[in-house]
């Protein structure tokens, strides 16, 4: 069964019934929604009040998951899925988050948002090698995402020269983190395919709590565990802050997998990346940050590769050859021969029988 036969539903709003564009529209609206809060609390907790624990706040986002997930009735009784199914994803999901955040106290988060919105190149390359899937994407897709890097470059250099919080470090935390999110959302989608049954809270509850664990070795590695704990109970209304992060995150999340489950880890990817144009928009606008040629150059190409993107694909669909009906003769000349022995034989009888006797 494909999964767009299946029952899909978001927060109560049942998906299933609707043309494709207004699942994609309904979907897309609560990803923009949970995310650009997301981007804005994010900046305003790493940038402005110099909070850079990104394991810790990945640690407190996952249990605020959990209980929500809790307030909607879902429980492990109605997995469909053995817990074994989630143990690559949930790693690869807190190793991307934990790396995304952590990544904020040496980028700003303009740098960061452009170099997370070069995902869709890793997510189409990975998609050919992830079992279930070996997706196979046109020149013109790839086109679109080697703009998008080429337009990420650019921006970042000019990025380096006009904020003063961009190290090497940050490049690399924000370049593994690309690296788990070209496995991500090929993983999440290969899920979906595999069992179609499988729904969107399922999937955020077994990869968040089977993936909670991962986050404690690098928090007790790095100190930032104490750290976190000890800067947060000074300054309590932080924690405010990420809850209120988390439960728009949620929403965001949760439309995520139901773009995944319905159009494609790489359509999704796509329409991420056009959420963080929108959101460095913002940024710049909200925290009142220079722009030069060199960003508008750079913002020119990424705004290019979203458009070629969007581009139908110019093959037509393989019409289904529909061989010819030809009725066929019903195979009757075993039979036909039989019937003229048989007549044969019958006048064989008769003139034997008109005969006079002798």
């Amino acid at each position: 069964m494909k999964n767009e036969e299946q029952a899909r539903s978001l927060f109560g709003i049942t998906l299933s019934d609707k043309p494709r564009w207004k699942q994609f529209l309904i979907c897309s609206s609560g990803f923009f929604f949970g995310y650009l809060v997301n981007g804005i609390c994010e900046e305003y907790v790493y940038n402005r009040l110099q909070f850079s624990y990104g394991w810790y706040f990945t640690f407190v986002q996952g249990w605020v998951y959990i209980f929500l997930i809790y307030l909607q009735g879902f429980t492990p009784k109605q997995m469909v899925n053995p817990w074994k199914t989630y143990v690559k994803l949930s790693a690869v999901l807190m190793g991307s988050n934990g790396l995304t955040k952590g990544s904020l106290a040496f980028l700003n988060y303009p740098a960061q948002l452009m170099f997370k919105s070069t995902k869709v190149l890793p997510v189409m390359v990975m998609g050919a090698f992830i079992p279930g899937l070996k997706r196979k994407y046109p020149p013109h897709e790839y086109l679109s995402a080697v703009l998008l890097v080429v337009g990420l470059i650019l921006f970042t250099l000019a990025d380096a020269h006009t904020s003063p919080n961009f190290s090497v470090i940050g490049v690399l935390m924000v370049s593994g983190a690309l690296v788990m999110d070209a496995f991500l959302g090929n993983l999440q989608e290969a899920i979906f395919t595999m069992n179609p049954e499988t729904t969107q809270t399922e999937m955020l509850f077994c990869s968040t709590l089977v993936g909670m664990p991962f986050l404690i070795p690098p928090m007790l590695f790095t100190g930032e565990l104490f750290k976190a704990w000890s800067s947060c109970s000074k300054h309590p209304y932080v924690y405010g802050v990420l809850v209120f992060e988390a439960m728009a995150t949620f929403i965001g999340q949760v439309s995520v997998l139901s773009l995944i489950a319905l159009f494609g880890a790489a359509t999704t990817a796509m329409v991420t990346t056009a959420r963080k144009a929108v959101t460095l928009l913002l940024s710049y606008l909200i925290f009142t940050k220079p722009l030069t040629e060199q960003h508008g150059s750079g913002l020119l190409l990424i705004s290019m590769g979203i458009i070629l993107k969007m581009l139908p694909d110019n093959k037509s669909p393989k019409k289904r050859s529909i061989a010819p009906t030809t009725t066929t003769p019903p195979p009757m000349v075993e039979n036909e021969a039989n019937s003229e022995d048989n007549r044969f034989q019958i006048g064989i009888e008769e003139a034997e029988e008109k005969r006079p006797l002798v």
